[in-house]
C-alpha cells in the first residue's frame, strides 16, 4: 500500500474532502501512476452534483498527465518514469466493439477490484476507473498512453478528454469531410475543440452558438468562422444565414436539453446531429421524427468522441507540437490541488475553458 492524498466526495453538492488513501499496489496488467496535472472536466462536476446515480464515497478525476511509477507484474506498457495520459477508456481489445474500432463502448472488459481505501479498510471508489483528483493512481494499462516530455503535464492532461472528445466528436462521430459546414452549440473546453477539429478536417464554415460575447470569441481564436448568441429568438436562424444553408454537422457539447431540442433545426437535408454534453440522469430532450426521416437527418451519440486512444492521443500529441493544435490556449488557470473546491467553483460557473490543479508547483 501506498499512502497518497485524494480529494474524496462523500455528499452530493458538497465541497470535495482532502483525505489520506492507502492506494493498492499495482497488479497485472495494471499501472500506477504519479499525477502531475489533473483538468476539471464538467462530468467531473455532474458526478460531484449526483447528476449521474454515482456511488459514493467516491474520488472523481479522469482527464490527467503524470509519469509511470509502476508497472504490475507482466503488464505492457510503458517504462517508469515516462510521461503519460490518463483516460477513462478502458477496453478488453477482443470484443465486437473493440475489434470494430469503438474502444470507447467496450462493456467485456473485466473490473478491477478496488484502488483506494482507508486506513480502516473501508472502500473509496476511483470514479471512471480512474480517480485521478489524487497524488496517485493505479489504472488498467489500456487507460495509459505515452507522450513525449516537451507536452508540459497541464497541457498533456487535456488530450485525455475534452481535446479527444471535441475533436473526435467531428473527425470520428461526425464524419466530417472537407468542405461541409459545421455548427458547434456551447464554446466551453470540449466544445473549442470540435471547433478545432473542424478547422483540421476542412471545414467550410464553423459556427459556434454559446450564451456569452466572449465565449464567441474564444470560439473565433479557435477557428470559428462565425458566432451566434444562444440567448437571442431562434438562434438557428442566425446560424443559417450565416452558412447561406442548414449545416451537415451539429455538435452539441453543453449538457442541456434545450441545445438538444434545437439541434435538428440547425441542419440541412442529411445533416447529422452529434450528441456529446451529458445532461443529469433522467433528463429528456424531444425533436420531430417526421422531419428527422423525411429529410434523412441523424442523430449520433458519441462518447470520448468514438476515439482510439492508443492512436489519436499521440496523433494530437504530434499536432500540438507542430503548432496546428491549440493546447496552451486551453488551460485558464492552473491551481494547486488543495484549492479544488474553488476549482471546481470556477468551472461550474461556466467561464473556464479549462482550469488544471497542479501538485509539483
Amino acid at each position: 500500500m501506498t499512502r497518497i492524498r485524494a480529494a474524496v466526495c462523500h455528499a452530493f453538492g458538497a465541497p470535495l474532502t482532502l483525505e489520506d488513501l492507502d492506494l493498492r499496489a499495482p497488479g497485472p496488467g495494471e499501472i500506477e501512476v504519479e499525477i502531475e496535472a489533473v483538468a476539471i472536466c464538467h462530468s467531473d462536476i455532474h458526478y460531484a452534483e449526483g447528476g449521474f446515480r454515482s456511488r459514493l464515497p467516491a474520488v472523481l478525476g479522469h482527464e490527467a498527465a503524470g509519469r509511470v511509477a509502476a508497472l504490475g507484474h507482466g503488464t505492457p506498457g510503458p517504462a517508469v518514469g515516462t510521461r503519460v495520459v490518463i483516460t477513462l477508456v478502458r477496453f478488453c481489445g477482443a470484443c465486437p466493439a473493440c475489434l470494430s474500432g469503438r474502444q470507447t463502448i467496450c462493456r467485456d472488459v473485466d473490473r478491477a477490484p478496488p484502488t483506494l481505501s482507508r486506513s480502516d479498510g473501508t472502500s473509496v471508489l476511483n470514479e471512471m476507473d480512474c480517480g485521478a483528483f489524487a497524488t496517485r493512481a493505479v489504472l488498467h494499462h489500456t487507460q495509459v498512453v505515452a507522450v513525449p516530455d516537451a507536452i508540459p503535464a497541464d497541457r498533456a492532461a487535456l488530450l485525455g478528454c475534452g481535446v479527444v472528445t471535441g475533436v473526435g466528436a467531428v473527425v470520428h462521430a461526425g464524419g466530417l469531410r472537407a468542405g461541409e459546414d459545421v455548427v458547434v452549440i456551447g464554446a466551453g473546453g470540449v466544445g473549442l475543440n470540435a471547433i478545432q477539429g473542424a478547422r483540421l478536417a476542412g471545414a467550410r464554415r464553423i459556427v459556434a452558438v454559446d450564451v456569452t460575447e466572449a465565449k464567441l470569441e474564444d470560439a473565433r481564436a479557435f477557428g470559428a468562422t462565425d458566432g451566434v448568441l444562444a440567448t437571442a429568438g431562434q438562434p438557428w436562424r442566425a446560424a443559417l444565414r450565416a452558412l447561406g444553408r442548414g449545416a451537415d454537422l451539429c455538435v452539441v457539447t453543453v449538457g442541456a436539453t434545450g441545445a438538444y431540442d434545437d439541434a435538428p433545426r440547425y441542419l440541412g437535408w442529411g445533416g447529422r446531429v452529434v450528441m456529446v454534453g451529458m445532461p443529469h440522469a433522467g433528463a429528456t430532450a424531444s425533436y420531430e421524427p417526421l422531419r428527422t426521416a423525411f429529410t434523412g437527418q441523424s442523430l449520433v451519440g458519441s462518447k470520448m468522441g468514438d476515439a482510439v486512444i492508443g492512436r489519436d492521443i499521440p496523433w494530437m500529441a504530434d499536432l500540438y507540437l507542430q503548432g496546428r493544435l491549440r493546447l496552451d490556449e486551453l488551460v485558464s488557470r492552473r491551481w494547486p490541488f488543495d484549492r479544488i473546491n474553488d476549482a471546481m467553483a470556477d468551472t461550474a460557473a461556466g467561464g473556464a475553458r479549462r482550469n488544471v490543479l497542479t501538485f509539483h508547483e
